[in-house]
C-alpha cells in the first residue's frame, strides 16, 4: 500500500511527457542542440519552444543560441538545479513503483 507516498513529491515541471522527455535526453549527455531534441522527442518546434522555456524559468535547464557561420543554433543543457530535481523525481517515481509491485 502506497500510504507514505507524498504526492507531493512529483515535481510538476518535470512530470510533463515532453519535459520529462527532454530532462531524460539531458541527463546522459552535456547539450543537445534543439533539432536532435525536436527529433529524439518528436515535437514540433512550438510545442519543443514552451517546455524548454517552462523548464529554463525553474531553473532546470540552460539554453544558449547562437549562430554558426549564418545559421542559428539552439543547445539546451541541464543545471546542476535541474540534475538535483531531475534525481529527486526519479527517487519519488521509484517509490512509487516500488510501492505497487
Amino acid at each position: 500500500m502506497a500510504d507514505d507516498f507524498d504526492i507531493n513529491r512529483i515535481d510538476e515541471v518535470i512530470h510533463g511527457r515532453v519535459r520529462l522527455g527532454i530532462m531524460a535526453v539531458l541527463s546522459g549527455a552535456e547539450s543537445a542542440d534543439f533539432n536532435t531534441l525536436k527529433a529524439r522527442l518528436q515535437t514540433t518546434d512550438g510545442n519543443l519552444s514552451v517546455h524548454l522555456r517552462k523548464l529554463e524559468d525553474a531553473g532546470f535547464v540552460s539554453v544558449n543560441k547562437r549562430f554558426e557561420g549564418r545559421k542559428p543554433l539552439t543547445e539546451a543543457a541541464m543545471t546542476p538545479q535541474g540534475r538535483r530535481a531531475f534525481v529527486a523525481y526519479l527517487d519519488a517515481m521509484q517509490g512509487l513503483v516500488g510501492k505497487a509491485g
